[in-house]
Parts: C-alpha cells; sequence; structure tokens
C-alpha cells in the first residue's frame, strides 16, 4: 500500500488503496505512464505522482474516476467501529460511481 507523510487516518488509508489498485490497472495491462495518462484522461505528470506514490495529491473521487475510465468498479463496505454504532449488526455496500446512476445496497 502506498506510504503517507500524513499518518494513518481512515481517508488517507482509502486514498492509498484506491490508488494502489490504480497502479496495479497500470501494472497489468503493461501501460507507459503517456498511455495511462490518455486512459485516465490526465496530464502524464499526474500518473508520475501517482506511480510514486504521493497520496496526499490525490482525492477520493478523482482516484475513483481513474478506475471508473479504466472499466473497474468500485465498492465500498461500511462496518461498526463499535456495537454500540448504528451499523452494527449490518452490512452496508455501495458502489461508487462518477456517474448519475449511482447505485447502492444493504445486506
Amino acid at each position: 500500500m502506498a506510504k503517507s507523510e500524513a499518518g494513518d487516518s481512515p481517508h488517507i488509508r482509502l486514498r492509498a488503496q484506491l490508488m494502489d489498485a490504480v497502479r496495479e490497472v497500470i501494472q497489468h495491462r503493461g501501460l507507459r505512464q503517456r498511455e495511462a495518462a490518455e486512459l485516465f484522461g490526465v496530464a502524464q505528470p499526474r500518473v508520475s505522482d501517482l506511480v510514486r506514490g504521493k497520496v496526499a495529491l490525490f482525492s477520493i473521487d478523482t482516484l475513483v474516476g481513474m478506475l471508473e475510465a479504466a472499466g473497474v468498479t468500485v465498492e465500498l463496505r461500511l462496518r461498526a467501529a463499535s456495537a454500540g454504532n448504528s451499523l452494527a449488526g449490518r452490512r452496508v455496500t455501495r458502489r461508487l460511481s462518477s456517474r448519475r446512476g449511482h447505485s447502492s445496497r444493504a445486506d
């Protein structure tokens, strides 16, 4: 997982996981940075920042958009941190999408 200068906040961990997934797409498809930039709709220096693990430079929305551009569906699973939490006893799954058709479901 990408290292961060900002510590272990949940936001940083989520962005790092998304960034790892984007890097996996690049590696699995054998893309050069220029090709990856075209696929994701960003400039090549942004891909360079991503490959170098600069987590703080990317928002969750940007990373989800990059994955979506590559045809990857992103799902978010929420779980209660404690038994007193209102989510306790049920699992919530949401599909994240930058398109209009957001879908979500609770199991």
